[in-house]
């Protein structure tokens, strides 16, 4: 048997404050979850999961904060650079913080960067 990606987590400060973001970005979070510590959502063969902090101190006893650079970067893929520039404009007029506007890469792919309010780096992409 191989190696398999299976879960992809991301620690939040504040339960109802990330809600709000994935789903506003567009991620379909189950209703009631907001006075949870842990919220699973599956998604195309894998799991996406929120959980606060004080629910990782629980399993995870030798936890500290990571530094420098990007922690992880969440890749959203939305098909059209204009459904692309929607979300985004979207997610920037709800106060959301750019990372990077969006922008052509060089293989071919448009990107743009918004940081949810924990301070991850969720990168939006779409083809060309």
């Amino acid at each position: 048997m191989g190696l398999e990606l299976f879960m992809v987590g991301v620690m939040v400060e504040d339960m109802g404050r990330a809600l709000e973001f994935y789903r506003r970005l567009g991620v379909e979070i189950p209703e009631g979850s907001e006075g949870k510590g842990h919220v699973e959502i599956k998604m195309s063969g894998l799991t996406f999961f929120l959980s606060t902090h004080s629910i990782n101190k629980r399993w995870d006893p030798a936890k500290t904060e990571a530094s420098g650079g990007y922690r992880i970067i969440l890749e959203f893929y939305l098909e059209k650079r204009e459904v692309l520039d929607a979300k985004y404009a979207e997610m920037i007029g709800y106060g959301y913080e750019s990372h990077v506007a969006p922008y052509e890469t060089p293989f071919k792919m448009y990107f743009a960067m918004i940081n949810d309010p924990d301070g991850n780096t969720i990168l939006l992409s779409s083809e060309l």
